[in-house]
């Protein structure tokens, strides 16, 4: 199949979680194109689509949310999957759901939405990124499970190869 993974990521630790799930899927034998949620113009020609976005004050980030606007009805007419990146520390903070992951998924009819602990490194933040950080009490550090990831996509995979094989049948 070909898949479309689109991820949303201001500083980069959500986008190589997008890589992780499109070298699992191209190493189960799918065609994936990683594309920025920016330059996706059209969807047409992909059988399924994972989106990603970090999550920014409590938001999802703005590329992915813009993805969706724009190309909603060409999404819902194929299988896609949700995640977005954000807890951290340790403990991680307790995953609060961002209002607009609960409508984005609902708007491309998200077959499964998944959260994963984020990364937050202060050196790559600006100066109102570092007040936020300071005012939230944010740990900063890599609190990714990159397995965790790669897990996620194998269930992606197994789905896309069960709708191959539905889509067969059927054509039979």
């Amino acid at each position: 199949m070909r898949v479309l993974v689109s991820v949303s990521s201001r500083h980069g630790g959500t986008r190589e979680m997008g890589q992780v799930v499109a070298a699992v899927l191209r190493d189960a034998g799918h065609d994936v194109a990683e594309i920025g949620p920016d330059e996706v113009e059209d969807v047409a020609g992909y059988d399924a689509a994972v989106l990603g976005s970090a999550v920014y004050v409590g938001r999802l980030a703005l590329g992915v949310r813009d993805l969706v606007d724009r190309r909603a009805g060409q999404l819902r007419e194929r299988p896609v999957w949700l995640f977005w990146s954000g807890p951290v520390g340790e403990p991680a903070t307790a995953p609060v759901v961002p209002d607009d992951v609960t409508e984005v998924a609902k708007a491309v009819g998200a077959r499964g939405v998944r959260m994963f602990a984020g990364r937050l490194e202060r050196a790559e933040l600006n100066i109102s990124e570092r007040a936020l950080v300071a005012l939230v009490h944010a740990q900063p550090g890599d609190y990714r499970d990159l397995e965790e990831v790669r897990d996620w996509a194998l269930g992606i995979d197994e789905e896309l190869r069960a709708l191959a094989r539905d889509a067969d049948s059927d054509a039979f």
